[in-house]
């Protein structure tokens, strides 16, 4: 423990690290707090997972793979609303078909590299 301390007080990427650290977990429970509270939790999860999706067509196109997450979070977050509003449905169904098509793009559409002969 004396020696992970000692590095902290030298080493900058331990400091940036637990500072990041200290930030994401602010933020993360006030998010988690918020979505919890707002029973949102599944469209929260079909958001996110959605976002696999963009992430995996960006890197086929060659494109960044964060500009492809933002476009896919932004784009099923537009789909679920018009549908919420426009339908006046619920839209759980189309959450979790989104859910699994962008999981399922994800994976087949992320590079796989190329297997290496058994020597």
């Amino acid at each position: 423990m004396s020696e992970f301390l000692t590095a902290l007080t030298q080493q900058t990427f331990l400091q940036s690290a637990l500072l990041a650290g200290l930030l994401a977990s602010v933020g993360c429970g006030v998010m988690g707090s918020f979505v919890v509270v707002k029973r949102i939790a599944f469209l929260a999860g079909g958001i996110a997972h959605s976002v696999l999706g963009g992430m995996g067509a960006a890197l086929y196109f060659g494109f960044d793979p964060l500009l492809g997450a933002l476009l896919a979070a932004i784009s099923a977050a537009l789909i679920i609303g018009w549908v919420r509003l426009n339908w006046q449905t619920q839209e759980d169904t189309l959450i979790g078909a989104l859910w699994a098509i962008g999981m399922a793009a994800g994976i087949l559409l992320s590079p796989v590299p190329p297997a290496t002969p058994p020597t």
